[in-house]
């Protein structure tokens, strides 16, 4: 807890460092919003269903526990991890910022509507959840799978600790496996998730510098 503590002390003793973090949490929020902007187009102008090749071939499952309770707790272990690693937090905000970013651009693209039978019918929880998840996500913002490109990021992100990178890897493969056995993206959605999130890593290598350069 000590050595924790005096990483965090020399950390922010740089100015520069703060400021970096201040500017990378507003583009953060602001990513945010676009995603919650975002979300609301697609719940207006949302097409209908399509066929998938690999989704007709697999039974829906209830995955709901894993969905939604797992994503909290990979939430709160990203938390702990950076509390951990102060040096990676600016960075990693400001590689989030631009994956939800560009996300939601990419989102307000595609007009499918989730897979006919998704596993929306299993879900049940309560109205707190319900009002933090669907603001961010109803089903309809689909392309593309946040559940298995933003865990890949962050394992580019924490490449040189190989203990966070491993988690994030494996969140990443359970998260494509579980949106795929309850239906809750298309194929396509999972699979190219990948390629993107390295193409934001990179971008977001040269777009935030000095944030990268701390790890």
């Amino acid at each position: 807890m000590k050595d924790i503590f005096k990483r965090h002390l020399v950390f922010w003793a740089d100015k520069s460092i703060r400021l970096n973090l201040l500017l990378s949490g507003a583009l953060f929020s602001l990513s945010l919003f676009l995603t919650h902007w975002a979300q609301t187009y697609v719940d207006t102008y949302s097409g209908s269903p399509i066929p998938d090749l690999l989704l007709d071939h697999v039974p829906v499952m209830n995955v709901n526990l894993i969905f939604f309770q797992g994503a909290f707790l990979f939430v709160v272990l990203l938390v702990l991890v950076l509390l951990y690693e102060p040096k990676y937090i600016p960075f990693t905000i400001g590689s989030s910022a631009l994956f939800f970013t560009v996300r939601s651009l990419f989102t307000i693209l595609t007009h499918l509507a989730a897979p006919g039978a998704a596993m929306y019918q299993y879900v049940d929880y309560d109205h707190h959840i319900r009002q933090v998840v669907f603001t961010l996500s109803s089903g309809n913002d689909l392309f593309f799978s946040g559940h298995a490109g933003f865990p890949f990021l962050l394992a580019l992100v924490f490449w040189n600790f190989p203990k966070a990178r491993y988690f994030f890897l494996i969140c990443s493969v359970v998260g494509s496996v579980v949106v795929i056995l309850g239906h809750l993206h298309y194929s396509i959605d999972v699979f190219s998730a990948f390629f993107i999130s390295f193409g934001i890593f990179e971008i977001a290598k040269r777009v935030f510098k000095k944030e990268f350069a701390f790890i």
